[in-house]
């Protein structure tokens, strides 16, 4: 994918471009020898960075100018036209940067250059850039974001990122997509090698349990018995899957998909499997039926809904979304919930039994809170966090799926289990460990993937009372707003990327209005 989009496309812009046809906020993508090239102009200003996200390989030419970063249309990493630097998840690396040079009219890309550096106000000043000692519990996608940009900050004391994981932080959302299908090498999977956090001077300890929190002493015990002091802490604890309470839940091959070791068990009990069964049409149990149906394995999805999606996108979007899987061969049980699991086959409510050598529970999580509420943290259906992510108790902070935060679109408290949302989480949280101050405001994110057909949706909507549809959801090329009350909550897209991040930029438009 990413090798594709990188091949030299567009002008050979050493040739030149001619300054009347790069318009304000305007950009074209071309190359400089054989790499992709980005030139884009703001104002009087022109920039000329790669051309490709670092994240997944998007073309950010296809993307939008927000200020001065460009936005890539297919995640939304943002990326800094001045420096290059990746200043939103989920891209971490930076792009690399060229010289531009305008004369008699016409602008030419020069040779690579040094990045100019981070502003000057991103970095913290004082001897508290590395006196301090950060803890960081919980190594998923808010806590690698976090403890990242506690290197990228230039603090210089010791971080220390706890997990209970057995695998170094890694890329959760393709357990469900192109790895678990069979598309994505087991080398796509870590977000950066083991050689980083010693580079970084990380502690990274894996299969590492906290089991209290003593937050007058500033420490933490381990299930090992050890104690690791701390000045900060922050929490990133994520969510456990629901298990089934019915008869054969705990049978061998019943899965839940939530870690890199859950999609390995899944893909080895799958070379063998004939029949699968995936108990709840959420995003992440269609995306296993997807990654299934791709092995050539027969799927059937049982749920309790009478459309798959439907309380999140619609009566409209879920039909569709039922349509896509039926075509690719997914047979669907809904308004059915399973009663019991033997080796071979799964009794359904109704009395119905379905053959299945393979079981997938993919029926909703819940936040590990547990250690948040022994400390005496405040929580509500969460780890409850100001706009600076810091909860009651002044010096700890909680990001990710655990964080109930006040959100300033919406107007409500939101806790929110997407994976952009949490790396983002995860990058502020840092910073205000740092004693800066940021609030977080960022519109959340996510994207899911259904064969050929990905889905990206901004905002929040738990309800709405009107909905427009640009385009046909049918033709699965369609722009969905979510209102209530008039005001646009949530926006979901097929193949329209760049409304989409137009969308987004208005959204933010609105709330700094606010």
């Amino acid at each position: 994918m990413a090798a594709e989009q990188s091949k030299p496309k567009g002008p050979d812009l050493t040739r030149g471009v001619a300054l009347d046809d790069l318009g304000d906020g305007a950009m074209v993508g071309g190359h400089v020898g054989d790499e992709a090239v980005l030139l884009a102009r703001r104002g009087n200003e022109f920039f000329a960075i790669g051309a490709t996200c670092s994240h997944y390989g998007g073309p950010l030419a296809e993307g939008l100018i927000v200020g001065d970063t460009v936005r890539c249309p297919w995640h939304h990493a943002c990326f800094s036209l001045r420096t290059g630097e990746a200043v939103a998840a989920p891209a971490f690396n930076p792009m690399p940067c060229w010289r531009v040079e305008k004369r008699n009219g016409t602008l030419f890309v020069r040779e690579k250059i040094e990045s100019p550096g981070r502003r000057a106000a991103g970095a913290p000043k004082g001897p508290r850039a590395g006196s301090e000692r950060m803890v960081i519990v919980g190594g998923g996608a808010a806590g690698f974001a976090a403890a990242e940009m506690l290197r990228r900050e230039g603090f210089a004391g010791p971080v220390a990122l706890l997990s209970a994981d057995d695998a170094a932080p890694y890329d959760r959302p393709n357990c469900s997509k192109d790895y678990l299908a069979g598309n994505a090498p087991e080398e796509w999977m870590p977000l950066r090698p083991r050689e980083f956090y010693q580079d970084q001077s990380i502690e990274l300890e894996l299969r590492t349990e906290v089991t209290a929190i003593d937050a007058s002493a500033r420490q933490v015990t381990l299930a090992d018995g050890r104690s690791v002091p701390f000045d900060k802490l922050l929490l990133t604890t994520g969510a456990e899957p629901v298990r089934l309470d019915i008869p054969g839940a705990d049978a061998p091959h019943v899965f839940v998909l939530r870690s890199l070791a859950d999609s390995r068990a899944i893909i080895a009990k799958a070379k063998t499997a004939r029949r699968a069964l995936v108990l709840g049409a959420s995003f992440i149990g269609l995306e296993v039926a997807a990654a299934l149906r791709t092995r050539d394995i027969e799927v059937h999805v049982v749920a309790p809904e009478r459309r798959p999606l439907e309380r999140v996108l619609g009566r409209e979007f879920g039909d569709v979304i039922r349509a896509i899987h039926e075509q690719h061969g997914v047979i669907f049980h809904l308004e059915e919930t399973a009663t019991a699991i033997d080796a071979a086959s799964v009794k359904l409510k109704s009395g119905a039994t379905l053959p299945a050598d393979l079981v997938v529970v993919g029926i909703g999580v819940r936040p590990r809170t547990q250690l948040a509420e022994h400390a005496g943290l405040k929580t509500d259906r969460g780890v409850t966090v100001n706009e600076y992510l810091e909860t009651s108790v002044p010096g700890i902070f909680a990001a990710g799926d655990i964080a109930r935060w006040p959100d300033g679109h919406s107007g409500e408290h939101l806790r929110i289990e997407h994976w952009v949302v949490a790396e983002r989480q995860g990058q502020t949280a840092a910073r205000n460990m740092l004693g800066q101050r940021q609030r977080f405001s960022d519109i959340p994110f996510f994207w899911s993937q259904h064969y050929d057909v990905p889905i990206n949706y901004i905002g929040h909507a738990a309800s709405w009372d009107g909905l427009d549809i640009e385009g046909s959801i049918e033709a699965r090329d369609c722009l969905v707003r979510y209102r209530r009350d008039g005001k646009v909550l949530a926006v979901a897209s097929i193949f329209r990327d760049i409304e989409n991040l137009k969308e987004e930029a208005a959204m933010e438009r609105v709330r700094a209005q606010a």
